[in-house]
């Protein structure tokens, strides 16, 4: 059980590490905290919860070795098992429950005190019903109440000549004991069903940093904040519910933070009634200025332009990238026409028509020495402004070719015998632009569908 929860949380986890980029930096950056909701219908089979039960009552379940007890009744008792138990799901939140016995009888036949005793071996089926309640601290409870039983072969005592049917005595003894049986099952349900430890011990291993990238020495921390669960929908082989994981993600470049301080308890969660099978998740992909200038570069370092037709023209010598006050900076050094140092800033936009992260709002400063040129700043300032705002852009196209296979490769793994994942990715486009000293950060926004099927788990 252990084991199966624990996959379940990291299941997210390799969701939510998707997309990410690292800047190639030995100081560590905290990059921004995203928060996502993940939804995943869950589905749960009977024949699970019936193997558990199996396993918590096997072999003999019921011994009677006394004859003088139950007012001398004269009558001893064993109760076994015979075939697996088996459940099937009803209309309201119920479980009907069906337990096939051998049962082995002996019964005293006489008066006085002088006795004649003979067995006998019957078989037959009891029935059970079982009211589940998922109680928001992480427990299942669980109301049985007997629903009768059947008989495959009736008891009766074999004395030669004499056959004494003892049907009404058995009847009677099975009543009782089925009634006990209903508290057996309520308290095996209660004790296995107690989710609360392994949540805690899922949590805490959930909230620890993973390293995602060896070469930058990229981390990315995820802490769940809450947990989300929609009412359970009982079938007649299974048990469906919708569970949503509130998560905030963090990128770090750098040394490897420290993890949240552990839970001995984890908060109740939320019942919803209703949680939508789509989920929007966030990721963040960070592109370090780094980066940022050596697309500018290969773009534009060394490149000619004339400012006006046939004659004048203009070279760039040195580029750079960065932020300030909130606004992209590019920084470029020109020679020829006009000699000095030219600043385009602009607020950081994703096109979604050239699949790029481009600038809008621009403004242009240019810094000379030559008066004379700056009579030409007009001229100047749309010839670069124009080609920077058509030609400089961050791609984003590959990004979201390798996010969107590898969520969806994500999504549709068996990552732990048993326990299956089926997922689509319907949309993946940045959504945000932010920036920070180090570098540009796109907020991405995955539209997806997940599922979560358990299918005979090990």
């Amino acid at each position: 059980m252990k084991l199966k929860l624990i996959k379940l949380f990291f299941l997210l986890l390799v969701i939510s590490i998707s997309g990410q980029t690292a800047a190639n930096d030995q100081n560590i950056y905290n990059f921004p905290k995203i928060k996502s909701n993940i939804t995943m219908p869950v589905s749960i089979p009977l024949t699970e919860i019936s193997n558990m039960i199996n396993a918590s009552v096997n072999g003999l379940i019921y011994q009677d070795d006394s004859y003088m007890d139950n007012d001398n009744d004269q009558f001893k008792v064993k109760v076994w098992k015979t075939r697996p138990i088996r459940l099937v799901g009803g209309t309201n939140q119920n479980l009907l429950i069906e337990v096939p016995l051998k049962i082995w009888a002996e019964k005293g036949i006489g008066t006085l005190g002088v006795y004649t005793y003979q067995s006998t071996t019957f078989e037959t089926v009891m029935y059970f019903n079982s009211t589940l309640s998922f109680k928001n601290n992480w427990i299942i409870t669980t109301s049985t109440q007997p629903m009768g039983f059947k008989w495959v072969t009736k008891p009766v005592l074999d004395y030669g000549r004499i056959k004494v049917p003892i049907t009404s005595i058995v009847e009677k003894s099975l009543k009782e004991q089925q009634q006990k049986f209903c508290t057996t099952i309520d308290q095996q349900m209660a004790s296995q069903l107690n989710f609360q430890p392994y949540v805690v011990m899922a949590w805490n291993s959930f909230s620890q940093p993973f390293q995602i990238s060896e070469e930058y020495n990229t981390w990315l921390k995820i802490t769940p904040v809450n947990i989300n669960i929609a009412p359970l929908k009982f079938y007649g082989n299974k048990i469906d519910t919708n569970i949503g994981i509130d998560v905030y993600s963090e990128t770090f470049t750098g040394r490897k933070p420290e993890a949240s301080l552990p839970i001995t308890s984890v908060a109740d969660f939320n019942s919803i009634p209703q949680l939508n099978d789509q989920f929007l998740l966030q990721t963040t992909a960070n592109i370090p200025f780094s980066e940022a200038t050596s697309i500018a570069q290969k773009m534009f370092l060394n490149k000619e332009f004339e400012v006006r037709e046939g004659k004048d023209k203009i070279k760039i010598t040195e580029i750079n990238v960065y932020e300030r006050d909130s606004r992209i900076i590019i920084e470029a050094e020109t020679d020829g026409y006009v000699k000095g140092t030219s600043f385009i800033s602009g607020v950081p936009i994703y096109d979604e028509s050239k699949k790029k992260i481009v600038l809008s709002n621009t403004k242009f400063k240019l810094k000379t020495s030559n008066i004379l040129q700056k009579t030409a700043t007009l001229f100047f300032q749309g010839k670069i402004v124009k080609m920077i705002e058509s030609e400089y852009g961050i791609p984003t196209q590959e990004l979201e070719d390798t996010s969107k296979k590898s969520i969806e490769e994500a999504f549709n793994k068996e990552y732990y015998k048993g326990l299956k994942m089926n997922g689509k990715v319907f949309a993946l486009k940045p959504s945000q632009i932010l920036l920070n000293s180090s570098g540009i950060t796109a907020v991405i926004d995955t539209k997806a569908t997940l599922k979560l099927i358990f299918n005979g788990l090990q």
